[in-house]
């Protein structure tokens, strides 16, 4: 099984798209520890929205899909369930 996600982080009030085939609260335990990369920036990330796939390419092509949109509006819609 594989995940599509959507982290929220209060400290910089920025949103972060993924997928993963990982146990996603492992990965956001990863995304949560000091490393490089954009999430490495803060350690208070939370999930804010989660959609299963069986392939890894469903799940990237949701990923890619959603990133494409570049609207924070969107993406809280989503979150909230409006689309």
């Amino acid at each position: 099984m594989y995940k599509f996600y959507i982290l929220y982080s209060e400290k910089l009030d920025r949103y972060y798209i993924g997928s993963t085939g990982d146990e996603i609260g492992e990965r956001l335990r990863r995304h949560n520890s000091n490393h490089r990369g954009f999430t490495g920036r803060a350690n208070d990330w939370i999930i804010m929205y989660t959609e299963s796939f069986d392939t890894k390419a469903l799940a990237g092509h949701r990923e890619r899909e959603v990133k494409k949109w570049k609207s924070r509006k969107l993406l809280e819609k989503l979150i909230k369930g409006e689309i």
